[in-house]
């Protein structure tokens, strides 16, 4: 039992900032004073999942002395408003009814240093383990630059000058043939005995590991070793460009005063580093403010607890915030839509599925699944319209874009994934969209399916145009994450289509007053129920894979990719394919297997090429 107590007097505000070395917590009063402090393990929200969350939080609830009277969050890994939404739903099991501001530990950080009588636009200027630049302008709007991890982002971190000076000190082994100051230090910290013993250990050392190494950089410099020099300056150089790139975007002239906060322990913990960062910020940026963090930031959560507090639950603008325009309209948001849905239903005929033989399950499954072509064929005006711009699409070099969450961007993905081998199209012709990235493909991705601003972000990150077609899959027709990217691409003036199994669902869409977010055209085959209630991945999503196969198959026959009901653009990539390009040919031009085979190697294996060869030999 947690052993939790109200307070009787005065308020108390909880401020809990985590990151993937610890989580900082800290319970203050009214004035500022801790009441309770403490450090705990490391959480990063995007390595967590829900349970593996709330068992962390519940951690810090049992060791403080009283219930707090809000609450601040800042997290490593809450990227996405879905994020923090998911953060701030997971504490409100902890802390009931306590108000409660989630977001990321950039936004602690920046919130922690001291608060200006006039407000400044603010650029945080991280350098740490990892790195980052993040600003706010007075008006709420923000900025990021960096932060993208050790591979290909975190300019100027200590993982970053550790890299780098492994790079230098190695070239240097090579252009003089010996090691320098900074390359027999490096050895001594890690103890090895030859410089080729830092192949094996760097390939395998952890981001910590290599950070470590900024520690070896920082000493030899300071003994006047040239190199070590130089990697310093160049990380001075490249923090003060992010930092400045930030400001940029939050104000257009360098004359505007902006605060820049430094943080981290390269800079903090480094003066000479400091004061070169600063000296460069200022010579970018002449009205620039430099202000060291000197306050822990897990104050900002606190400060931001006491304005949630004041706010009486309404939490400050969080970084990248979804404009009121990008909030899933009410009619489809209606949680009435989804219960309306066949999807959602239990179908009386397997009410007994647990107590049913074998021989019954397969039967009945094979009789439901018969029901899908005429749920289909009730549709099929609406899908020949998509082919028809598809093919219109794929003729003036337009591209076909499926999105989807879960079961349903998994079929898309699959479906363009077999267009390149079956059709020689190139990759880029039919793109799959999965809300959550690749590691959904196997994976749940908590919350990706939540975020309406996600989906739009997906459609701009592939630069989609006015000939593209945007295909939104969604069993239910409710997903945020396809809604999202259907409005965008629908801005961007592509032809957009929403594939669900939802009737009810367009009646919902007739009732949105803003046209932006209606697609062109629906298709909602009525597929009933399923075996397993609320199962998708049962006949909604063969039925998906249906309507899929025929929207590509259908299209690409059109664009001359089929001749007769033979592929003569497959990509003949393994035997069996080969063996398949000679029969091609064979039977479309009547030569023997020898003729087909010489045919296809004189033209490079393209079997469409080599059919057009044979036949103008014939003529």
């Amino acid at each position: 039992m947690r052993r939790l107590r109200q307070q009787r007097n005065g308020h108390l505000y909880l401020g809990i900032e985590a990151g993937g070395t610890r989580t900082s917590v800290l319970l203050a009063d009214e004035e500022g004073k801790s009441v309770s402090s403490f450090c705990t393990g490391p959480a990063v929200l995007s390595l967590m999942s829900d349970r593996d969350l709330q068992w962390h939080l519940r951690g810090v609830a049992d060791r403080l002395p009283q219930t707090p009277s809000a609450i601040g969050i800042g997290m490593a890994g809450a990227r996405s408003d879905s994020d923090k939404e998911r953060l701030r739903r997971v504490a409100s099991r902890i802390w009931p009814a306590v108000p409660c501001v989630a977001t990321n530990d950039l936004e602690t950080a920046l919130a922690a240093a001291p608060q200006r009588k006039m407000p400044i636009a603010r650029v945080l200027v991280l350098s740490g383990t990892g790195s980052c630049c993040f600003g706010r302008a007075p008006d709420g709007r923000t900025a990021k630059v960096g932060g993208r991890g050790h591979v290909i982002g975190d300019r100027a971190s200590a993982c970053d000058i550790g890299l780098r000076a492994l790079r230098a000190v190695m070239a240097d082994l090579d252009h003089r043939g010996k090691l320098g100051p900074l390359g027999v230090a490096i050895l001594n910290a890690l103890l090895f005995t030859e410089p080729e013993q830092l192949i094996a250990w760097s390939v395998q050392a952890a981001k910590t590991e290599i950070a470590s190494l900024a520690v070896t950089v920082f000493a030899t410099a300071a003994k006047g070793d040239a190199l070590s020099k130089r990697i310093l300056a160049d990380a001075a150089t490249m923090l003060a460009e992010d930092a400045c790139a930030c400001a940029h975007q939050l104000m257009p002239n360098n004359r505007d005063p902006v605060e820049f906060v430094l943080n981290g322990g390269v800079i903090l913990n480094n003066p000479g580093f400091q004061r070169d960062v600063s000296r460069r910020l200022k010579k970018a940026w002449p009205s620039a403010r430099i202000t060291p963090l000197v306050e822990s930031s897990v104050l900002g959560a606190v400060t931001l607890a006491r304005q949630v507090a004041v706010a009486r639950g309404a939490a400050p603008s969080a970084p990248h915030e979804i404009a009121a325009e990008w909030v899933l309209p009410a009619p489809i948001a209606d949680m009435a839509v989804l219960t309306a849905s066949p999807t959602e239903k239990r179908n009386p005929r397997s009410m007994k599925l647990d107590q049913m033989p074998l021989a019954h399950g397969i039967e009945l499954m094979l009789a439901e699944d018969a029901h899908l072509t005429l749920a289909i064929r009730a549709e099929r005006k609406n899908i020949q319209r998509v082919i028809a711009e598809v093919v219109k699409a794929f003729q003036t070099g337009g591209r076909l874009f499926y999105v989807g969450a879960g079961t349903s961007g998994r079929l898309g993905v699959l479906d363009a994934s077999e267009i390149p081998p079956t059709f020689r199209a190139p990759r880029e012709q039919v793109q799959g969209i999965i809300a959550g990235g690749r590691q959904a493909l196997w994976s749940a991705v908590e919350g990706a399916e939540d975020d309406v601003q996600a989906g739009a972000s997906a459609i701009r990150n592939r630069s989609v145009g006015a000939e593209d077609v945007v295909i939104g899959i969604a069993a239910s027709g409710r997903t945020p994450f396809v809604w999202g990217a259907l409005r965008e691409a629908k801005k961007r003036q592509a032809f957009t289509v929403l594939l669900c199994f939802n009737p009810a669902m367009r009646v919902a869409a007739r009732k949105l007053t803003d046209a932006s977010w209606r697609p062109e055209i629906m298709i909602t085959p009525d597929v009933g129920p399923e075996i397993l209630t609320g199962s998708t991945r049962l006949k909604s999503g063969t039925a998906t894979k249906l309507v899929l196969n025929m929207i590509t198959t259908l299209a690409m026959t059109k664009v001359g990719k089929v001749i007769s009901n033979l592929m003569v653009d497959l990509n003949p990539s393994n035997v069996k394919l080969r063996d398949r390009a000679v029969r091609i040919i064979a039977e479309l031009t009547g030569c023997s297997r020898e003729e087909s085979k010489a045919a296809l190697v004189q033209s490079g294996w393209i079997v469409k090429k080599a059919y057009e060869s044979r036949r103008k030999n014939k003529a």
